[in-house]
């Protein structure tokens, strides 16, 4: 697999995070960017095309759950993966029958290992 073919749309609020993340994915090699809300990822999701999307749940202007939903009805298919703070089995049900590919609780989860899945994720 060639990283920097593969391009990552990051969508996380909180910005220490996010930053995190897109140095850790450039780092590897991948292509990233940042949307800081789900209004700004459905943006970029418009515009431009993405191998994986990691994806929050709780955000302001637009969460999670519905930039799904816009991507569903939009006919938007990359992969995704939430990382979120949400650990109820509710609310992972509801995000598996949203055809998520993986889903992680932040807390459970270090940034070294969530790149690795993501590298396995994206060879695949």
């Amino acid at each position: 697999m060639d990283p920097a073919a593969k391009h990552i749309l990051v969508v996380e609020d909180e910005k220490s995070l996010a930053k995190a993340l897109m140095l850790k994915l450039t780092t590897v090699g991948f292509s990233v960017k940042v949307a800081y809300d789900g209004q700004e990822a459905v943006g970029l999701l418009a515009s431009e095309s993405f191998d994986l999307v990691l994806l929050d749940l709780i955000m302001p202007r637009m969460d999670g759950f519905a930039v799904l939903e816009w991507m569903r009805r939009e006919d938007k298919h990359p992969k995704v993966m939430v990382l979120t703070n949400l650990g109820q089995e509710e609310d992972i049900a509801k995000i598996k029958s949203m055809g998520v590919n993986d889903y992680f609780v932040k807390a459970n989860i270090s940034l070294s290992d969530l790149v690795e899945r993501i590298k396995v994720d994206l060879a695949s």
